[in-house]
């Protein structure tokens, strides 16, 4: 039996759920976790690339949830339907004045999918999605309707969630006054110049995000400056690279305007537009975070097995978040590094080759993004989250019958087995 769920976005796995409810209000996503047959789980706009969202029960997605997006001037929020997608939400903020502090490279992503898996942008002082987030409404397993905000006990817990203890319905962002960047990409620069000098790379902008093929010997930068004023320091030649006036990348019809064009947050922090299809589609994607006083010496471990890497690469990205406080969260306790690699659609290649990176990052206390593919078990996660112990008692206690959990979460150790 074919799932209706079907296939995630870049068709790296294939829904085995038997049901899905495609809810068009709230009240129908309370009504199918009360009449549920099994297991449920939440399913956003399928951008994870393995089990994660799926159950041997019931998806339940809010996509087409009016997200009914409400700003509250005072609190400094936006409340709005977890379906939304980012660039959507953006779209509608920017039209009123106001700016998120900070997207992913693909604006296709739901609030609520993106900031259960502490899916990021880039930016030293920058928190990922998921630091956005002041508050949420949930669908718990008794069907009820739930709020935990910013302060409550148990928040921390519960912003990066996995999905493993309810369906989030509505959240609560962070937000500001609009603002304007402009994207420059410097091309040629030398390995040596990252290594040598990492924070002074990643820190000469609001946004920096390092592309880069391990066995190559320079690297490309590309900058987003925020334009608040002050004219910003754009010199032609930078840490031995040049300023290109043209694209990054040749035929890129899908990526945001470079070359130094100023415009709005929304059209310069994704490296993607929003009307096109985004980064290549038929790849996978894996992605580490180290801590970001260990970047040097983990992309060096990392270099030394190149040779293997490349000829299944497309593209290795670095990017680079502030330390946060939420329990399962990449950057928890710790300024990061993550080392992320687009993949070619070679599947049996990049599953062997994975045993060897997570062996070069290991001194360094390398965890896995939970959305993308990766190797951990639950006893490397819990040696590398401390507060996973934590995390998995608090939503054994929300969801005390397991109905929200799934193979993938207890193989993680994030849930007990049922």
């Amino acid at each position: 039996m074919n799932s209706p769920a079907g296939r995630t976005w870049a068709g790296t796995h294939t829904f085995a759920a038997p049901h899905l409810v495609a809810a068009t209000t709230i009240e129908q996503v309370q009504d199918a976790v009360r009449g549920r047959s099994g297991r449920v789980r939440a399913l956003g706009t399928r951008h994870s690339f393995h089990d994660l969202a799926d159950t041997d029960g019931t998806l339940i997605t809010v996509i087409d949830v009016d997200p009914a997006p409400v700003v509250d001037e005072v609190m400094g929020t936006v409340t709005a339907g977890a379906g939304i997608r980012y660039g959507e939400l953006a779209f509608w903020l920017d039209g009123r004045g106001w700016a998120l502090h900070n997207l992913g490279s693909l604006p296709h992503i739901s609030i609520g999918g993106a900031t259960a898996t502490g899916t990021h942008g880039s930016g030293d002082a920058l928190g990922n999605l998921a630091t956005a987030v002041r508050g949420l409404e949930y669908v718990g397993a008794d069907g009820e309707l739930q709020r935990v905000m910013a302060g409550d006990a148990d928040f921390a817990g519960q912003v990066v969630h996995l999905g493993a203890f309810g369906i989030v319905t509505r959240l609560a962002l962070a937000v500001e006054p609009t603002f304007d960047l402009r994207q420059d990409v410097y091309s040629g620069v030398p390995w040596d110049a990252v290594l040598d000098d990492l924070d002074a790379v990643t820190g000469s902008a609001y946004s920096v995000s390092i592309f880069a093929r391990w066995t190559d010997d320079a690297v490309s930068v590309i900058r987003k400056t925020r334009l608040d004023g002050a004219e910003p320091d754009l010199p032609e030649e930078w840490r031995g690279g040049s300023r290109l006036l043209a694209p990054m990348i040749i035929d890129a019809d899908n990526w945001t305007e470079q070359g130094g064009a100023p415009g709005a947050w929304l059209h310069r922090l994704p490296h993607f537009r929003l009307d096109a299809t985004p980064s290549v589609g038929d790849e996978i994607q894996t992605e580490y975070f180290v801590p970001r006083e260990d970047g040097p010496d983990a992309l060096r471990a990392v270099r030394a097995l190149g040779e293997q890497i490349d000829p299944h690469l497309v593209i290795t990205e670095l990017r680079t978040m502030a330390a946060d406080d939420l329990w399962l969260s990449g950057a928890y306790d710790r300024a990061t590094l993550a080392i992320h690699f687009t993949w070619q659609s070679h599947p049996d290649a990049v599953a062997a080759l994975l045993p060897a990176i997570e062996a070069a990052l290991a001194p360094f206390a390398a965890r896995p993004h939970w959305g993308k593919w990766h190797r951990f078990d639950a006893e490397r996660l819990a040696a590398v989250h401390p507060r996973i112990a934590d995390a998995r008692s608090l939503f054994g206690r929300l969801d005390p019958e397991g109905v929200f959990s799934n193979a993938h979460l207890e193989r993680l150790g994030v849930r007990s087995p049922a």
